[in-house]
């Protein structure tokens, strides 16, 4: 084993289902072979191998022995792979989101570099409790009670302290529409947009806007978030979210490369840069007495 165990419980459980599925090939084992020599149901392997479930110490060992791996130091690696990426996070909110969700939320704890582009809402990572609530309920009519309501807010607000990483890199294309729509109020916009703000002004946190002057873009049929890993097994996701609330994602590299070239496009025709802040706090101060007075100019050629 090239590296000692680190890193989050999303990237040790990706490592070990990586190296599980290499040794169990390398064994000539299929996986039906294997639940059987295991007396697991099949089902078991396959959502380990998959990286839906973790697995037990007391399960490994028979697993690796079944493999033939017999070299001390990789038992150990493998074994503290599993401690490592037993407890994912946000899987106490699995009785309210479903399993490609959950993987998303781990991949978003774990990313070096996020790459987001939102043509309508707020993204997450950005909200504010207020704003947050308001899109929590206006996407769950009759769906979910109150207090799940109020779980999924508290999931929304764990999941921004990925944005306290000093070495992780955050990238965000919002569409004009994003800031334009009064989400929760004027007030609550008010509040939203400061925030927003203040998170444009952090040297590692990007915040772009694409203005309607812009005209049309390949990107609007839906928003898109991209994920990178400092880890070299780690591949890099593309995580599509549809109207109904689920999600495509995919690890293709030709899928990954097109999406950031997508977003590498949409970057290229953004206002950025240090007048975002102020555009920002401008909007907020205009809201409430002149809520369509403000318009946003394309940026220049220069």
């Amino acid at each position: 084993m090239a590296t000692p165990s680190s890193g989050s419980p999303a990237i040790q459980r990706l490592r070990l289902r990586t190296w599980l599925r290499k040794l169990r090939i390398a064994a000539n084992l299929t996986q039906r072979q294997v639940a059987e020599r295991m007396e697991w149901s099949p089902s078991k392997l396959l959502r380990i191998e998959a990286g839906e479930v973790g697995i037990s110490v007391n399960d490994l060992r028979p697993l690796l022995a079944l493999f033939g791996v017999r070299d001390d130091d990789t038992v150990e690696e493998l074994l503290n792979l599993a401690r490592g990426s037993r407890k994912m996070p946000f899987t106490e909110y699995r009785d309210i989101y479903d399993k490609d969700f959950l993987g998303f939320l781990a991949m978003e704890s774990s990313a070096f570099v996020t790459r987001s582009f939102q043509p309508l809402v707020m993204p997450g990572l950005l909200q504010t409790e207020e704003y947050a609530m308001a899109i929590i309920r206006a996407y769950t009519p009759t769906r979910f009670s109150e207090p799940q309501r109020q779980r999924m807010l508290e999931a929304r607000m764990l999941r921004q302290e990925a944005l306290e990483r000093d070495e992780a890199e955050a990238y965000f294309i919002l569409d004009e529409s994003v800031i334009r729509r009064q989400v929760g109020g004027p007030g609550t916009m008010k509040g939203q947009l400061r925030r927003l703000a203040e998170l444009a002004a952090h040297p590692r946190r990007k915040i772009m806007i694409f203005p309607f002057s812009s005209g049309a873009h390949a990107a609007s049929q839906g928003p898109f978030t991209l994920f990178e890993f400092e880890e070299e097994e780690m591949p890099p996701f593309v995580y599509l979210e549809n109207l109904r609330g689920t999600a495509t994602v995919s690890t293709e590299t030709e899928s990954f490369v097109g999406y950031l070239e997508l977003f590498w496009g949409l970057e290229e025709r953004a206002i950025k840069g240090e007048q975002i802040p102020r555009m920002l706090l401008q909007i907020a101060e205009h809201l409430e007495t002149q809520p369509h007075d403000f318009r946003i100019d394309p940026p220049s050629e220069d």
